[in-house]
């Protein structure tokens, strides 16, 4: 893949020259238009000199591309050739030149496909690096928007930006985002889900630290408010911290609807993150330690239902979840339209049977259904699979000791929350510990009443508008 090109540059006297990149990441009408025509052709007549005048004289007069930098040490430029960037090599001189000529194929700007939207931007980030950034710089134009790189990787060397806004950013916390990323080791770096184990605190519960999304209006938005965005190349997601428990809980169109429409939709997920993760459990426990506590109608339907089943109540509920969770991966690994028309036939199908082979209840194909339902609802996945994983610790407990089991498995729940954090920011800020609270909790307020930034990011500036931004509604009509 390595291809070395000799050449010999037209001054008085003639000088030698080579250069060097590598097929398949550099875009080859570059090498020949920008670096090879503009030495070969229009140096001719021009007096050699030596040095760093040399040096100087080849950038200025006769190398048109946009970026070249002297390159003195033999890593620095390893690192740019295997990043698609050629290297001019002169006879006589200890420096080389080295021109940005990347031009790999990539995959274009494409829809979101995992956050899709009904209103708000239509774009997602590529594997891209300089694409997502400048897909985030049309959503924020602002000359305070910072991108500094930092390779990642011993062996494998691979750009990660770190952008934030210079005049908004708490200082500490980039500096704690910059020391993260630049202080791990390890050969190759494949994914910013990948590198974003090695940069989290480490705790018990596996919740995520910090915000994945494919969306660059939604970074843009993060940004403003004083958070840093981490964007690895090759990886079609961005990563935002800090976050806090109730980010997860947000959609990029939540401020593109009426807030009335937004909170119901808001209030909506958090509804379904219950259902998700204690329903199955509220049913056992209640099913084997606490009768009493249904109606009695209900209980005798209950009953009825379960009467010529021969398996527990416990055993029908991990069998079904376990399916409907066979069911959701396989659907989405069988490519195309395919794997929604499995997941679809598969469920009704195995639901039915199972119910007509009296392997299982009606009542428990319903609950299970709901709780598969609630737990998509929840826009970040990495939640929802918490929530997931959770639900069946909680099945256990509830077995075991019924509803205070399931209260005790709850109060760890929430002790953890309380006790994590996210780059330094508690987790389940700002209700543990209490700050100064915003309109972008759990619900949101209309968009003229958001003055401030969030308390705990302790931003430079922390005003994000004028308590009076409705100013037209202060004035008489003309």
């Amino acid at each position: 893949d390595l291809v070395t090109r000799d050449l010999t540059i037209g001054t008085t006297p003639p000088l030698k020259a080579m250069l060097i990149y590598m097929e398949g990441l550099t875009d080859g009408k570059i090498v020949s238009l920008m670096i090879l025509q503009p030495l070969m052709l229009l140096a001719q007549g021009k007096r050699k000199v030596t040095g760093d005048a040399l040096i100087k004289q080849i950038v200025e007069e006769l190398l048109p591309g946009n970026h070249v930098q002297p390159g003195a040490s033999f890593k620095d430029i390893q690192e740019r050739v295997n990043s698609g960037d050629t290297v001019v090599f002169l006879d006589g001189v200890a420096e080389a030149l080295v021109v940005e000529t990347k031009g790999w194929e990539h995959r274009g700007v494409d829809r979101p496909v995992i956050e899709q939207s009904i209103r708000g931007a239509q774009a997602a980030f590529s594997e891209n690096l300089r694409v997502n950034t400048g897909l985030i710089r049309t959503m924020l134009r602002s000359s305070d928007l910072v991108t500094e790189m930092i390779p990642v990787g011993i062996r494998s060397r691979v750009n990660c930006a770190i952008m934030y806004l210079e005049s908004v950013a708490n200082p500490d916390l980039v500096a704690e985002v910059k020391r993260r990323v630049s202080g791990f080791s390890t050969d190759y770096v494949d994914d910013s889900g990948f590198m974003e184990q090695f940069i989290e605190d480490k705790f018990i519960l596996p919740l995520p630290q910090s915000l994945s999304t494919e969306r660059p209006d939604r970074v843009a938005s993060h940004l403003s408010e004083g958070r840093v965005a981490v964007i690895m190349e090759g990886s079609p997601f961005a990563l935002v911290v800090p976050v806090s428990f109730f980010t997860f809980f947000h959609s990029g169109e939540d401020f593109s609807l009426n807030p009335i429409a937004a909170n119901f939709l808001r209030l909506l997920r958090v509804l379904g993150t219950f259902i998700s993760i204690m329903l199955p459990a509220v049913y056992i426990a209640i099913t084997y330690f606490h009768q009493e506590a249904l109606p009695t109608e209900l209980a005798l339907a209950i009953a009825g239902a379960r009467e010529d089943v021969p398996f527990p109540a416990i055993f029908e509920v991990v069998m079904m979840e376990l399916s409907f969770e066979l069911i959701r991966e396989a659907g989405v690994r069988i490519p195309g339209v395919l794997g929604s028309t499995i997941g679809i036939v598969g469920a009704i199908i195995l639901g039915q049977a199972a119910v007509a082979a009296r392997i299982v209840s009606p009542i428990i194909v319903i609950l299970v259904a709901i709780t598969g339902l609630a737990s998509s609802i929840i826009p970040e996945y990495r939640m929802a699979l918490f929530a997931r994983l959770s639900r069946f610790a909680l099945l256990v407990l509830a077995t075991f000791t019924g509803l205070v089991g399931l209260a005790a498995g709850v109060l760890t729940i929430v002790v953890g929350l309380c006790s994590m954090k996210s780059y330094g920011v508690p987790y389940m800020a700002p209700i543990g510990p209490k700050v100064m609270p915003t309109l972008d909790i759990i619900v949101r307020g209309s968009v003229d009443r958001r003055e401030r930034r969030p308390d705990t990011l302790n931003t430079k500036d922390p005003t994000r508008q004028p308590s009076v931004s409705r100013e037209w509604a202060q004035k008489l009509p003309v």
